[in-house]
């Protein structure tokens, strides 16, 4: 019987993370399914969803092999699938303030309280040391309509962050 697990792989980012992991895993049967992977400072992460006819140690041992030769840390967890059973996202939000504690903190729980669901986001650092600038951007589901949301940026606006709203009109079928 075939199990879904999620692969999270992280470490300092070279070329072939991908290749040696991914033909690891088609060679040991396996099935992917979603998966998200990026690079953060000097690091790379992978969370991939694997689909595997075996139980969790067999699985950590096929793949334990290339993640140590590559100088990874590997952690596997069982999980439910529920692939397509998504939100689609109908919102974008870009977040532009200086970089400081709490930034991230603040926006996400306003913008939770005013009923978005985020579905993804990406953030960085740019500007320079001296002056860094912390950029987010989320797509997200806005369970309570724009408009709430709308208001929780405007006052987080009053704070000195810029934010950005935009609908998204995803067309289906």
């Amino acid at each position: 019987m075939k199990h879904w697990y999620m692969l999270t792989v992280v470490g300092r980012d070279r070329p072939g993370i991908v290749a040696h992991l991914s033909a690891a895993l088609y060679d040991g049967g396996c099935n992917l399914g979603e998966a998200s992977m990026i690079r953060l400072g000097g690091n790379f992460t992978i969370m991939l969803m694997v689909e595997f006819d075996g139980n969790k140690s067999a699985l950590t041992h096929m793949v334990e092999p290339v993640a140590e030769s590559l100088g990874l840390h590997l952690h596997v967890d069982r999980i439910e699938a529920k692939l397509h059973q998504h939100l689609e996202p109908d919102v974008r939000i870009t977040v532009y303030g200086a970089d400081r504690a709490g930034i991230v903190a603040h926006i996400t729980g306003a913008l939770a309280e005013a009923g978005l669901h985020i579905l993804d986001m990406d953030t960085s650092v740019a500007g320079t040391e001296a002056k860094p600038i912390y950029i987010m951007q989320i797509e997200g589901h806005a369970a309570e309509g724009v408009e709430a949301l709308q208001s929780a940026l405007d006052a987080v606006a009053e704070q000195g962050v810029e934010a950005q709203l935009e609908t998204i009109d995803t067309m289906i079928g």
